[in-house]
């Protein structure tokens, strides 16, 4: 009779090996290093979002002072980096720490559950090997750590549009773009106004016959020099890890001063926005048509051009933006509602990401599923009654990498706490059955809107709240206690 294959077993399971993931080997070297670990990534390499992403101007829309680790200066020259250089940051990270050496690279967990007897993880992995059909294979854990980001890596997305089977041109998605696809010359439609959008459409226009960027509603949209001055000049006169620092401060305390700025004093805020859009475009442009939303600013994420590339490209007339609904596609193009017909040979649906949590893992604790979207979040990282799981999930309104470092240092000093008491389980428990609730993330942006009932929920005390102010994580995951009367230890 054949004898069972053996289960691994390391103490860290980390999944992912994106921004979060390589954040999270460095504080686990560094501050666990009697636990052994293993990164878990589905795909062949490393760098997450920064490895997926192909398309034309890809960049970073936070500065490299924030999005950069703290442990590590980012000393690129500027401030806003494409998405090469970035990529080329998170491999140089991976390198140097030894942390490239514990990812396991086409390895990709379809499964998760926990065994209260027996106080560990027991994750599922689809195994795919050049050459070879993919298998499965089990792992186990003590402690499980999601950093797998926060959107489905397989499809972006994209809205049911009418008549999309019509057109005759070449219809693609940024989050599957291909070095085969053609733009240089031709009649390109770029739907939407986001992020992706007003990162694509100056960099499309560079080659581009004409590029109109279609939207259905305007986003705030604000520019800001790739380079930072005062950076540069830090850089000059102090030392690398010291001028690093100071800015990253810089630039924390001013995004919190915005995002404030934005709560209490919005039409300020929006009114400032705006002139330095009509500085950009001149007074006739619609300024009021095209750049005006229907929300005050940071009730959705702002929209960041460097330099203010969208807006030189709309002055020299090689970029159009149109402001109206989609009636139909047709054969060569698109039809408005206004009547109006958008002539195009690539049309470009940069309609956004499908957000996912846990990477779309099935978790379930002593054989009950886990339903996220009824459950609170502890901390912004954990689950209430879900033990010795964290996920790692950065800010809304800064950059996700100083929420990462937080939550990979609080992990860490829950695993030290657990290793000198000697508990083998922590788990969140809310005391009050009564807690009011309220939707995890508080912004109207539809890629949260559209799953928010699959979203944990967030309480209105702490520690379930879940904050979007780095200052205040500060003080709680970094150097507050992780003892906590509504964390349960158990040996």
């Amino acid at each position: 009779m054949k004898e069972p294959m053996a289960i691994e077993h390391v103490d860290v399971l980390v999944v992912g090996a994106g921004i979060s993931g390589i954040g999270a080997g460095y504080h686990l070297q560094k501050n666990c290093p009697r636990r052994s670990y293993a990164i878990l990534e589905g795909r062949d390499d490393l760098g997450g979002t920064w490895d997926l992403f192909r398309f034309p101007g890809i960049r970073s829309d936070s500065d490299m002072y924030t999005l950069g680790y703290s442990f590590r200066p980012w000393t690129g020259a500027k401030s806003i980096a494409d998405g090469a250089s970035i990529l080329q940051y998170l491999r140089e990270t991976a390198q140097e720490y030894g942390i490239d050496k514990k990812i396991r690279f086409g390895q990709r967990v379809v499964a998760a559950s926990w065994s209260s007897e027996d106080a560990k993880w027991t994750v599922d992995v689809e195994r795919s090997r050049v050459g070879a059909s993919a298998d499965t294979v089990q792992m186990s854990c003590n402690f499980l750590f999601m950093c797998s980001g926060y959107y489905n890596y397989a499809q972006g997305y994209t809205p049911e549009f009418p008549g999309i089977e019509k057109f005759g041109g070449k219809l693609a998605h940024p989050q599957q773009w291909s070095e085969d696809i053609a733009y240089a010359g031709k009649r390109v439609v770029v739907i939407g106004s986001g992020a992706t959008a007003v990162t694509l459409v100056p960099e499309l226009a560079r080659t581009a016959a004409h590029v109109t960027m279609l939207q259905r509603s305007p986003t705030y949209v604000v520019s800001r020099p790739s380079i930072d001055p005062i950076a540069t000049w830090l850089q000059r006169y102090l030392p690398a890890r010291l001028a690093y620092g100071l800015t990253r401060w810089k630039n924390v305390l001013y995004g919190m001063y915005i995002f404030t700025m934005c709560r209490t004093r919005p039409l300020v805020v929006k009114t400032r926005i705006l002139d330095e859009v009509h500085k950009a475009l001149g007074p006739d442009y619609d300024v009021q048509k095209h750049f005006t939303p229907r929300y005050n600013p940071w009730d959705q994420r702002l929209c960041l051009v460097p330099d203010g590339d969208l807006f030189r490209a709309i002055r020299n007339k090689t970029v159009s933006v149109v402001t109206d609904q989609i009636d139909t596609f047709t054969a060569n193009g698109i039809k408005l509602k206004s009547g109006d017909e958008l002539p195009a040979d690539l049309i470009v649906t940069a309609t956004g990401l499908n957000m996912q949590m846990l990477a779309g893992i099935p978790v379930s604790v002593d054989g009950v599923p886990v339903q996220l979207g009824k459950t609170f979040t502890y901390k912004g990282m954990m689950y209430a009654g879900v033990p010795n799981l964290a996920s790692s999930f950065g800010y809304i309104n800064a950059s996700w990498t100083l929420r990462v470092d937080l939550t990979c240092n609080y992990v860490c000093r829950l695993l030290n706490h657990m290793e000198k008491t000697g508990t083998q389980r922590c788990t969140p428990r809310v005391a009050d059955p009564n807690m009011e609730q309220a939707d995890w993330i508080d912004f109207s942006s539809g890629y949260i809107r559209r799953v928010i009932d699959q979203l944990p929920k967030q309480g209105k005390h702490n520690p379930w709240t879940q904050n979007q102010n780095y200052v205040k994580d500060l003080f709680a995951l970094k150097l507050g206690s992780v003892v906590d009367p509504e964390m349960e230890f158990l040996t």
